[in-house]
Parts: structure tokens; C-alpha cells; sequence
């Protein structure tokens, strides 16, 4: 089982990269940062609004997510959304699992921020 841990990880291990934020904290965490925030939901939902500086990757398109998230520094943390949290935490597994060390994500997702 051990060598499993090692190849894929526990979702122990997962579950410590990836924190849920509140909308406060999520604000601060962003305001006034340049940080690698995304909005994974499809460009339609985020023509209809987003947060300010977001760069829009929908998580549906699984290869043009998967080459975009590629390019990205995967030591500095992610930030993702989407518009009720379900999406940005598949998201979010999709990234550790890719080998990023740390994703926040907002919790309500853009309803919450709105």
C-alpha cells in the first residue's frame, strides 16, 4: 500500500493542499496581489461576470485546462472559483494532482462573492 501513497499521494495529503476560504478571506488573499486566480467556469457564465482579474480556463475544455494549468508556476499558489464550489473543488484536485503545492478555492463559489 505504501508504494500506492507514493505514487499517487493519500487524500490526506490532498486534502492539506487544497483550503477552502470564506469570501473575506478569500478577498484579502487577492486584493491588491498578482496572484493565479481562475475562473473555471464556462466563458459564457464568466462573460456574465467575474472577479476582477481573473483569467477565465473552464474546467469543461479538459485539455485546453490541463495545457493552460501546465504553463503556471506551481510552487505559488492557485486561486479558483467557480460558480458554486463543486466545479473549482474538482478543479483544485485536477491541480494537486498535476503537482501544484497548495490551491485555494472559494467557498459558494461566484453566488457567494456576487
Amino acid at each position: 500500500m505504501s508504494i500506492f501513497s507514493t505514487l499517487f499521494g493519500t487524500s490526506q495529503e490532498k486534502s492539506d493542499k487544497i483550503e477552502i476560504l470564506n469570501k473575506a478571506d478569500y478577498s484579502a488573499a487577492i486584493a491588491g496581489k498578482k496572484v493565479q486566480l481562475i475562473d473555471v467556469r464556462t466563458p459564457n457564465e464568466y462573460g456574465g461576470g467575474h472577479i476582477k482579474n481573473a483569467v477565465n480556463v473552464d474546467f469543461f475544455n479538459t485539455s485546453g485546462f490541463e495545457k493552460y494549468c501546465e504553463k503556471m508556476s506551481k510552487d505559488k499558489p492557485v486561486y479558483l472559483y467557480c460558480r458554486s464550489g463543486a466545479r473549482s473543488q474538482k478543479a483544485a484536485r485536477k491541480l494537486i494532482g498535476m503537482g501544484f503545492e497548495k490551491v485555494y478555492d472559494l467557498k459558494g463559489g461566484y453566488m457567494s462573492w456576487r
